[in-house]
């Protein structure tokens, strides 16, 4: 293989179920679903064996039960998601010389020029084996010559398995595949393209470009041109120390804990509401305290990753008290969340996720229309 680009896509198969596979051996090969019991539930994650009934991710609960009877509902364990997505993060980094870190359980290689020192190919699967034998977890990966072809190719190797899309034939794995494999083609892209006769990528590739641009705007022809297998997308550089943060100094030194502890729950939510914003979710958090002579302290925990203030806000309080010297004034408070990383999709398994999100979904719409501080906990209002 000559020097050229290429990407590597990491995908942990199934991950959340394999996690509750691997603490509970029990569990394995019998249709398994994460997720919660109550009417509003949905399914988060399942096994291949409940798919293989129709069982699928965000499906309501009760449908996945009366199609599948036989489904084992798990609630979910969310610290050893962390913990596992952690290890797997750390033998990449190690290994990788650029890596993105999509979600929690995906992962992008930029692996390009490495065949100037050895089979790319190679690296890659003794990387995947080495994974395997220390977590535990099964993992699919694709390579190809961008983002795209990578992440395809890593659906079609599933599950635990990998495959390599050589550079100039991606023409070739792509038009027997549907539209729908394209990522980014939703339901309803999906809908439009078939009313114009379009069902197969190469259907896609052979069409004409206006048409699909005066049909489907802009991205009529960005789907013409993933068609092609073009792909422009960079792996964007996994950066531990990417972080939101908020501090306060107060005008005169503050003593008062209530105030104080008003003021980290407003920051909190503050840093929270940016992360659901962004779509982010951290893994760490951390308080800091500076008092009148500048002596300045802070102390941090890992979480579960996260983006909700009644999360986040019982370890802030923590934090707080474990740094805070009762009675004496402080000048300069902050909080800040860090590790982060995307696929806010994973968060909160355990609970009632359709309640639960719907909730901050208003909150933060009302945020967004009327300004931050237009809704707040009662914690955060000042005395």
């Amino acid at each position: 293989m000559s020097a050229q680009r290429l990407i590597a896509h990491f995908d942990l198969d199934a991950f959340f179920v394999s996690v509750e596979c691997l603490l509970d051996p029990s569990l394995k090969g019998i249709p398994l679903a994460v997720g919660g019991n109550s009417d509003r539930s949905v399914v988060a994650a399942c096994s291949y064996e409940a798919r293989k009934f129709g069982v699928h991710s965000a499906m309501p609960m009760r449908t996945a039960l009366r199609i599948c009877p036989q489904l084992r509902i798990v609630q979910g364990t969310r610290g050893a998601y962390t913990r596992y997505s952690r290890m797997v993060t750390e033998m990449i980094a190690a290994a990788a010389p650029v890596f993105e870190k999509a979600s929690i359980d995906e992962f992008y290689l930029d692996i390009s020029g490495m065949d100037r020192f050895f089979n790319p190919l190679e690296w890659t699967v003794a990387l995947r084996e080495k994974i395997i034998s220390q977590t535990g977890l099964p993992i699919s990966f694709g390579m190809g010559s961008n983002k795209m072809i990578a992440k395809i190719a890593t659906d079609a190797a599933k599950p635990n398995g990998f495959l390599f899309i050589e550079p100039g034939k991606e023409g070739s794995f792509l038009d027997p595949m549907p539209v729908s494999k394209i990522p980014g083609v939703g339901d309803q892209t999906y809908r439009d393209l078939l009313q114009l006769g379009i069902e197969t990528i190469s259907e896609l590739r052979q069409a004409n470009p206006d048409l699909l641009t005066r049909q489907l705007g802009k991205s009529g022809t960005d789907l013409w041109k993933k068609a092609h297998g073009i792909h422009i997308g960079a792996v964007s550089p996994y950066q531990e120390t990417k972080s939101v943060s908020t501090e306060i100094t107060f005008d005169k030194d503050v003593s008062d804990t209530d105030f104080l502890l008003a003021e980290l729950v407003r920051m909190t939510e503050k840093v929270a509401f940016e992360l659901r914003q962004d779509n982010k979710l951290a893994g760490c958090i951390s308080v800091k305290i500076r008092y009148p002579d500048f002596e300045t302290t802070s102390r941090q925990t890992s979480i579960p990753y996260t983006f909700y203030d009644d999360e986040l806000l019982p370890q802030a309080k923590l934090l707080f008290h474990q740094l805070y010297r009762k009675g004496k004034s402080v000048r300069l408070i902050g909080v800040r969340l860090s590790e982060l990383t995307d696929g806010a999709r994973q968060t909160n398994l355990f609970q009632d996720v359709n309640r639960k999100s719907d909730l901050y979904k208003a909150i933060d719409e009302v945020k967004n229309k009327f300004g931050k501080g237009a809704l707040n906990k009662a914690g955060g209002m000042k005395k």
